[in-house]
């Protein structure tokens, strides 16, 4: 699931991955800005979580919905939510999840930011 996530969110254009916190999570952004923080699996605990940002009544919405999405841990709870990845939620609606965390960062960039950001070539 860790490199699904992961391969995912680098094809989105303009996405980078850093690790700014040390070896975990892995933070991925768009114009300097995270739209994706993924945890790393480890020896002790095999689990992985991504936490995205998103729009405030769609994250309530979607915790109502689903036991695996929980407010944003270590983050704005309003605007992040973290998902645990332990298969019940399918791979398209973690997609989907991950695209409105993208646009709603790509949104946030200045114009000019956004237009460099649409304009790389290749990702």
């Amino acid at each position: 699931m860790y490199k699904k996530l992961v391969s995912y969110c680098l094809s989105k254009k303009g996405a980078v991955e850093e690790y700014p916190f040390g070896p975990d999570p892995l933070v991925m952004k768009v114009g300097g800005k995270m739209f994706a923080l993924i945890t790393v699996p480890g020896k002790q605990d095999a689990t992985v979580s991504i936490s995205l940002k998103c729009d405030p009544v769609i994250a309530a919405n979607l915790r109502e919905q689903h036991e695996c999405v929980l407010p944003g841990y270590h983050l704005n709870k309003t605007h992040w939510n973290t998902v645990v990845a332990d298969g019940s939620l399918p791979m398209a609606d973690m997609q989907a999840m991950i695209d409105h965390s993208y646009e709603l960062v790509l949104g946030s960039l200045t114009r000019a930011a956004r237009e460099a950001v649409l304009q790389r070539i290749g990702g």
